[in-house]
């Protein structure tokens, strides 16, 4: 078993595509599928299912990839003692839901580029219920979660940022006029919400049901983007935290109402598997980032 076949290994488990894994190995596509076809060989199992240019993991690959990474890991962190000072490089995954994509974490990345451009920054977009798994798994290096401010067992935490939420409507809605809210007035209206299992969903769920309400009509949605456009026409209440909608509200196309939602605090946060050893290169993206929070949000 080669290092460099543990390698190709590790980026098609991070890329799940034979083409990507190339470019980032600077191969080309035919030496990924030489090596893999090696590795499985030699370990007599098949640790990916190939779906034309792209993989899933097997049971054996997710087994495997925590012993790879475990592996490179301290391979990474020789190399790091013995080397002169210079140039950081290294490997980061970093891990988030699509909100904090759009409206917080640009300027992160933007900023770490431009500091330190050898270091290889791969992103992975998740949905928010299974940030924490592939935290878990060693999929991410650090993951960044729109939460309640809470500890997590087993991760290292940080909170970055306090975010207030809104129950917001378009100007024309029957209750954008409404300078109090009871329950009754929501009775007969739509709600359009995030996927259950979001954290700020079950927290709403739970307060509806706390006071009272049951059965509430709703339309799902992945996206707070598609949310915010489907509210600015009327179709319903939205709920969403400010970052995501501080300029329409600004420009009164969408109108908070007076509904508290300060019961419970939420936040991003951002958290590490607290027995991963921190490369020189993931200590960087870490001080970078409260760096960066901590200039943007003063």
């Amino acid at each position: 078993m080669e290092l460099r076949q543990l390698k190709t290994f590790y980026t098609l488990a991070s890329t799940l595509n034979f083409t990507r894994a190339a470019e980032v190995q600077k191969y080309v596509p035919s030496t990924v599928t030489m090596q893999m076809k090696a590795l499985e060989e030699e370990l007599g199992v098949k640790l990916v299912d190939r779906l034309g240019k792209n993989v899933t993991l097997t049971d054996a690959g997710r087994t495997f990839l925590r012993y790879a990474d475990n592996i490179l890991s301290v391979v990474e962190e020789a190399q790091h003692a013995v080397k002169q000072s210079g140039e950081l490089t290294g490997t980061v995954i970093i891990s988030a839901d699509e909100t904090l994509c759009t409206y917080r974490l640009p300027a992160v990345l933007r900023q770490f580029r431009l500091c330190y451009p050898g270091i290889r920054l791969m992103f992975r977009p998740l949905a928010n219920s299974n940030l924490k798994q592939s935290l878990r798994e060693g999929d991410a290096d650090i993951i960044f979660m729109l939460d309640e401010d809470k500890g997590e067992t087993g991760f290292c935490g940080e909170k970055m940022l306090d975010e207030p939420f809104y129950l917001l409507v378009s100007p024309d809605h029957p209750l954008a006029a409404h300078t109090a809210l009871a329950i009754e007035d929501f009775h007969g209206e739509t709600f359009l919400l995030t996927e259950k299992g979001c954290s700020y969903r079950t927290f709403f769920d739970r307060s509806l049901s706390q006071r009272g309400m049951g059965g509430i009509t709703e339309l799902e949605f992945n996206s707070a983007e598609a949310i915010k456009q489907c509210a600015k026409i009327g179709m319903g209440i939205a709920i969403l935290p400010e970052m995501a909608v501080i300029g329409e509200v600004n420009r009164r196309e969408l109108v908070p109402l007076p509904w508290d939602l300060t019961a419970t605090s939420f936040a991003t946060q951002m958290f590490w598997h607290e027995e991963k050893w921190i490369s020189p290169a993931i200590e960087a993206f870490l001080s970078l980032t409260r760096e960066t929070f901590l200039k943007n949000n003063t």
